[in-house]
């Protein structure tokens, strides 16, 4: 145990770190709502408006987002691996600028090659502006207490949706999709590049001592029976509840309402996610690891059939919507906590790399095949429920991801 205001490796810990730079949380949940509201959530709003002004096919577009996705969960493991050693403030800045670029280059795309391209760039900016590099910020600069810190940042980034949903949609109400794109491409430059440069700049706290001693555990823990059942679960999950984001505004048009109403549905499922993450830390106090993974996998799944079973009214549908944001709320911080709350703090930004990238990868590639299969299904209604279904498979992988209840026990790293 460390007590509060001693060194390890060379660096305070506890409550009164100097290394902990005072600074940083408060701009991550910044960047986080302004980068995930922005590279994000403003193209299932935009993506109707880009097929009519194009002529591109809704396959191809989505695809092209979809590719953005699989790079972020590809490079993510090498972030994870930079970031474990070097910290986030290079990697985070790199990534705004990135960001920025890659918007630009969406707007201003002539032909789709090179709107592809522009989404593969957006894929670097994601794996190094988005979740993954945050917690292991906050993991290291932050522990014991980072879940604290965790749920805090996570409670900002719900609102991404929240925000930006609608305020794309009020911008596409008076400009074309490039200028809005565009617009939005200014906005996240001004605000995450100078906050990443800025706030990041404390040391680096050294890893925790058990690292270097630890490194054949790791490698166990990664081929683990309980880590490869986790991933599993979190893969499945992860597709079904990402196909849902982006089918959600189609879904409603399907249905008849407006885009404006779309975007509103979509932007408070992310007010539900910042008030289901507030509850987070009561559930992990009063549930063990397992029962709360299978618990919110399981709703997850729920929330999903009922969009698919109510079709109105309107004021129900937005109820719906809240309450899947709340379960997605809680799935966020349930997968920033895994490694910790099975493994312990050490490797995190690698494992938790390892462990996100075929999650990352299925969400990568829901919109496209939420997109290919609502035709063959016969619309999206029949979409989602299928993808209920890929929810409910998940939460029967889940009861076997606890290490510490398997027969051969996978080694704690600290």
């Amino acid at each position: 145990m460390t007590i509060p205001g001693t060194q390890v490796g060379g660096v305070a810990t506890g409550s009164g770190d100097r290394s902990r730079p005072r600074a940083a949380l408060p701009a991550l949940c910044l960047t986080q709502i302004t980068s995930w509201g922005i590279v994000y959530y403003a193209f299932p709003v935009l993506n109707p408006q880009i097929t009519v002004a194009t002529g591109w096919p809704a396959g191809a577009t989505t695809a092209a987002f979809s590719l953005g996705l699989v790079v972020s969960a590809l490079a993510g493991i090498r972030v994870g691996r930079i970031l474990d050693h070097r910290g986030p403030r290079t990697v985070m800045t790199t990534g705004s600028v990135l960001g920025t670029l890659s918007l630009m280059t969406i707007a201003l795309a002539p032909n789709l090659p090179t709107f592809f391209l522009g989404w593969a760039i957006a894929g670097l900016a994601m794996a190094t502006t988005f979740y993954q590099p945050a917690f292991a910020a906050l993991t290291r600069w932050h522990a014991p207490n980072h879940v604290r810190a965790l749920t805090i940042v996570t409670l900002a980034g719900g609102l991404a949706s929240t925000v930006f949903a609608p305020l794309t949609a009020l911008l596409a109400d008076h400009l074309p999709w490039r200028h809005t794109y565009l617009a939005l491409a200014a906005l996240l430059a001004v605000v995450t590049i100078p906050a990443h440069a800025l706030a990041l700049r404390a040391p680096w706290p050294d890893a925790p001592p058990a690292q270097d001693r630890t490194a054949a555990q790791t490698a166990r823990v990664t081929r683990s029976r309980p880590f490869w059942l986790l991933a599993t679960a979190f893969t499945l999950s992860a597709f079904a509840m990402y196909a849902v984001v982006i089918a959600l505004v189609p879904l409603l048009l399907e249905r008849g309402y407006t885009t404006s109403q779309a975007a509103w549905v979509l932007g408070l499922g992310g007010a539900g996610q910042t008030l289901g993450r507030s509850l987070y830390a009561a559930l992990a106090r009063h549930t063990t690891v397992t029962t709360r993974t299978t618990t919110l996998i399981t709703f997850g799944g729920l929330t999903t059939a009922a969009f698919a079973l109510v079709p109105g009214p309107y004021i129900l549908i937005v109820a719906v919507s809240i309450a899947a944001g709340m379960i997605r709320g809680n799935l966020t911080l349930l997968q920033a906590t895994a490694i910790t709350d099975r493994w312990g703090t050490s490797h995190y930004g690698h494992l938790s790399a390892i462990l996100a990238a075929p999650a990352t990868t299925a969400a990568a590639l829901a919109p496209f095949a939420g997109a290919v299969l609502a035709v063959p299904l016969g619309g999206y209604t029949h979409l989602l429920g299928l993808l209920a279904a890929v929810s409910l498979t998940a939460a029967f992988t889940a009861p076997w991801t606890n290490p510490l209840s398997t027969e051969h026990q996978t080694p704690q790293l600290n």
